[in-house]
C-alpha cells in the first residue's frame, strides 16, 4: 500500500543545512571525544532545557545506566511497570533489585501515594517515568524522598522541551535522563543526556562515559565507552533549532484526533497537565472494549489492513517480561495492567497530514458497534 501510515517518522532538518553544520568535520577530522560539536550542542541543551548541567551520552539507555552506577547505589529502586525495557534492565543490570510501584489511572505515571508502602530497610532510589508527556507528581515524590533519604532518577525519554509550574522538566529529582533517539520529539539520530545539579554526580558520569580517562597518562576509574560523536551532535544541533516549531505541528496534530475521537464512549484519551508546557510526545487511546464495542486488538488489526501502524506502547509491562523468568507478581500493579492490554499509540508525527489523521479517526470509528 502506498499511503502506509507509520506510528512515527523521525524530524530531520533540510540535508543542506545538517551539510553545513558537519562540513567543518573533514577539515578537523575530530568525529568523536567531546569536540566542538558535541560541546556546543551541550551548551544550547542547557539553555533551552533550563537546566545548569548537562552531561551527553551515546544514548538514553546509557544515561540511565551510568546515572545509577555514578551514584553508588546497593539495594531496591522503586520504579514502574509501565515504561519501556531501558528503565528497568538499567536498574538490573546494575545489581539493584525494581520494585514496581503501580500507576495513576490518569496520567500514567507512577502513582506517588502508593510509594511509601514498599519502601523498605533496603530501597535506595526511586525512579520514576515521565509517561507520554505526562509529568510525574514531582511534589510529593520530592518529599518522600527527603523523608527516606532517596535518590531520584527520572526516566524523562519522553518529556523533552516541557516545563512545570515554569520549570525546565529536567530540574526534578537528583537526574533526569533524555533519550534522543531518532523516534524522540527532539533527536540527534542516537544519543542522549543527564541534567543534574550536583557537580560530585556529572564528574563520575564523565568517567564512566570515557573510560574513567582523565588525561593521557592519568586513568583514575574503571569506566564504559558512552560519549555521543560528532555527526549526533551535529544533527542535535539542528533538530534543536526547530524543536519548537515541531512541538507546535505536533499540537495541531493532536487537535485533530481530538476533534474526531473526544467524547467517544469506550475511548479515554489522555489529558493535558495543568502547568504543564506539554511537547505533544504520544497521542495514546485506551479502549475499553464493552462501551466501545471493539477490543485494542480488533483496532489495531483494523488500522494495519489500511496500511496505518500504531503500537501498543506499553505492552507488555516490563515485570513480565520472559527473562526475568516470573520473578516479579505482576498482580502487584493491576491499573498498570489493565491500561497496558487496552493502550494504542496513534501515529503522531509533526508532518503527518491532516487528511491523514481523518482518515485513522475514521478508521477507528469504524470498528465501533
Amino acid at each position: 500500500m502506498n499511503n502506509k501510515i507509520l506510528v512515527t517518522q523521525s524530524s530531520m532538518p533540510r540535508i543542506e543545512e545538517y551539510m553545513d553544520e558537519i562540513e567543518g568535520l573533514w577539515d578537523s577530522h575530530w568525529l568523536t571525544n567531546m569536540g566542538a560539536k558535541h560541546k556546543a550542542l551541550q551548551q544550547e541543551l542547557k539553555g533551552y532545557l533550563d537546566v545548569e548541567n548537562v552531561e551527553l551520552l551515546t544514548n538514553g539507555h546509557m544515561a540511565l545506566e551510568l546515572t545509577l552506577q555514578a551514584m553508588n547505589l546497593q539495594g531496591e529502586v522503586i520504579t514502574t511497570p509501565f515504561t519501556f525495557a531501558s528503565t528497568t534492565h538499567a536498574i538490573v543490570r546494575n545489581g539493584l533489585k525494581p520494585v514496581f510501584c503501580d500507576i495513576d489511572p490518569v496520567t500514567y505515571t507512577m502513582d506517588a501515594e502508593k510509594i511509601e508502602d514498599l519502601i523498605t530497610d533496603h530501597t535506595c532510589a526511586v525512579m520514576p517515568v515521565h509517561v507520554y508527556g505526562n509529568v510525574c507528581n514531582v511534589e510529593e515524590i520530592e518529599r518522600i524522598a527527603h523523608k527516606y533519604e532517596l535518590k531520584v532518577i527520572y526516566d524523562a525519554a519522553h518529556s523533552f522541551g516541557e516545563t512545570y509550574k515554569g520549570q525546565g522538566i529536567g530540574n526534578f529529582g537528583d537526574a533526569s535522563c533524555f533519550s534522543f533517539h531518532a523516534t524522540k520529539v527532539f533527536n540527534s539520530i542516537e544519543g542522549g543526556a543527564v541534567c543534574f545539579r550536583d557537580q560530585r554526580l556529572g564528574n563520575a558520569l564523565y568517567e564512566l562515559k570515557n573510560f574513567g580517562i582523565h588525561g593521557p597518562e592519568e586513568v583514575s576509574a574503571v569506566g564504559a565507552n558512552a560519549k555521543m560523536n560528532e555527526f549526533c551532535a551535529a544533527m542535535g544541533l539542528c533538530n534543536l533549532r526547530h524543536v519548537d516549531e515541531e512541538i507546535d505541528k505536533r499540537r495541531l496534530v493532536a487537535e485533530r484526533y481530538r476533534s474526531h475521537l473526544e467524547g467517544v464512549e469506550g475511548l479515554q484519551l489522555n489529558r493535558v497537565q495543568p502547568e504543564v508546557r506539554f511537547n505533544y510526545a504520544y497521542f495514546p487511546i485506551v479502549i475499553d472494549e464493552k462501551a466501545f464495542g471493539a477490543s485494542r486488538a480488533e483496532v489495531f488489526d483494523r488500522l494495519a489492513e489500511q496500511g496505518i501502524g500504531a503500537r501498543k506502547y506499553f505492552y507488555p509491562l516490563t515485570n513480565t517480561f520472559s527473562c526475568f523468568h516470573r520473578e516479579y507478581d505482576v498482580s502487584e500493579a493491576p491499573v498498570a495492567l489493565h491500561i497496558s492490554k487496552r493502550v494504542l499509540t496513534l501515529p503522531l508525527y509533526a508532518d503527518l497530514g491532516m487528511e491523514d489523521v481523518d482518515r485513522i479517526c475514521k478508521v477507528i470509528l469504524g470498528c465501533k458497534v
